[in-house]
């Protein structure tokens, strides 16, 4: 067995998020997003001694519960990878990873409440970042999603069903606009071109829609008539802003580097559990509103009661955990690294009428000590890596009564779980929560309670 050759193997388990398990030779083959039960084809990416790495080509042979798909560019586009798997296989799917890598770590002796669903199935999601490009080197320029396994071949997906019929018809007019004018795409490779990212944004409880258009600086075209485009098609919602993002940055990625509005205004609302947000082009935002809901719930549901408590929101992004708990918590501090994150929070803050909290920019391991005031309630939402060790310490020497544990990624979740229980804590509660429809992605909130205060 060589690297490149090309083999047949059974998927008989997975890993999370999206690793199928297969054997061959005594050895365990890791194929992402092979699914338990199928017959796959693979290439040999690595040979290690104790495993092998191989990717998907072909699924010869269907897993036993697997459906149709329910999208047109399901297998070409490299989005959602499990469409052909019917939602309540998927919910367990999701659950049990979570509950294996609980169980890895050994984490017992606590109520594991399931999964809950997404509220929408389809048209969930309230933001898209689509690329410019082509399908195949030199072809017609394409705009949507890169190519599953083909990073440099962007797929048009202008039927996708994870968004609301409003994005594809954003999607379809900005792509025949810009070809029917011969303006160019930039190319990765040369870095010469115009056209690189459009994203587009909207309230799905407003109905408020933002346009941006992501360029080089190397051609200046009029863009009047793209803005009389969009505003010209009929949809469901209503655009607020259409903006110009220009970015000359080598780094195949949307960076602001300056910004002309070219319509409307710079930012749009939407509304969370009654709380209104305001929303800049580039800001972080739950990008699953409906779902967003059923997660903060939640969160609110696992503190026992926040009423004239002090709560610290820790990696606190535009403060939408922190301003839903304020309206219960007497005082609310958050910190989050990102400053442009922290100006939104306080502006939604004001919005809000929320008097009581004081959102601060910094690294959580230095704004802590910082701190005066000493927390009822830790809120963390971090990253997809995780607490690191050294600041999860600081933030566990606070001796809080409770902690409620936000995570988008159960595998770092499960190592911060073992040293928060090693430093005198127990995992009460534990739910997922279904953000992300026909993906692996999974979030999980933990309620965590001081073994002191449970006496």
């Amino acid at each position: 067995m060589k690297r490149g050759q090309i083999l047949e193997v059974d998927i008989k388990d997975m890993d999370f998020p999206a690793k199928g398990i297969g054997e061959i030779e005594d050895k365990k083959v890791y194929v992402k997003n092979a699914l338990k039960g199928q017959k796959v084809k693979i290439r040999v990416k690595k040979k290690r001694k104790e495993y092998i790495e191989g990717k998907l080509l072909e699924v010869i042979k269907r897993a036993s519960y697997e459906t149709d798909s329910f999208c047109q560019h399901f297998g070409n586009c490299g989005g959602c990878a499990r469409q052909t798997v019917p939602y309540e296989k998927q919910l367990e799917i999701k659950m049990k990873a979570v509950k294996k890598l609980m169980d890895e770590a050994n984490i017992t002796d606590y109520n594991f409440e399931g999964i809950l669903p997404s509220p929408k199935l389809y048209g969930y999601r309230n933001k898209m970042e689509y690329s410019f490009g082509d399908e195949t080197k030199g072809g017609e320029m394409t705009l949507g999603m890169h190519k599953r396994g083909q990073y440099n071949s962007v797929v048009t997906v202008d039927k996708c069903k994870l968004v609301e019929e409003d994005f594809n018809k954003i999607l379809w007019g900005t792509l025949n606009y810009f070809k029917e004018r011969n303006i160019p795409h930039y190319i990765n490779r040369t870095h010469i071109g115009y056209l690189r990212h459009f994203i587009v944004r909207k309230g799905l409880n407003t109905g408020e829609i933002m346009v941006a258009l992501v360029t080089s600086t190397q051609m200046d075209p009029n863009l009047q008539g793209f803005v009389d485009m969009l505003n010209g098609l009929e949809l469901d919602g209503e655009i607020q802003g259409i903006i110009n993002i220009k970015n000359d940055n080598l780094a195949d990625a949307v960076i602001c580097e300056e910004m002309d509005l070219l319509y409307g205004r710079d930012y749009f609302y939407d509304e969370l559990l009654g709380i209104k947000f305001k929303i800049s082009p580039l800001s972080f935002f739950q990008t699953n509103t409906k779902g967003a809901e059923v997660l903060y719930r939640q969160v609110l549901d696992y503190i026992k009661e926040p009423k004239g408590k002090t709560v610290f929101d820790l990696y606190s992004g535009t403060g939408t955990i922190g301003q839903i708990v304020a309206k219960k918590a007497d005082k609310v501090y958050g910190i989050e690294i990102i400053k442009e994150a922290v100006e939104a929070a306080k502006e939604n803050a004001a919005l809000n009428n929320l008097d009581n909290c004081e959102f601060i920019a910094g690294d959580v391991f230095e704004e802590v000590d910082k701190l005066t005031d000493k927390p009822d309630i830790i809120i963390i939402d971090p990253p997809r890596v995780g607490v690191h060790k050294k600041a999860l310490s600081k933030i566990l020497d606070f001796n809080a009564e409770e902690i409620i544990y936000v995570s988008c990624n159960p595998k770092s979740l499960a190592a911060n779980l073992v040293q928060i229980e090693e430093a005198g804590y127990r995992v009460g509660k534990m739910v997922c929560i279904d953000m992300f429809p026909h993906t692996p992605h999974v979030e999980t909130v933990v309620g965590i309670q001081r073994k002191e205060s449970m006496k």
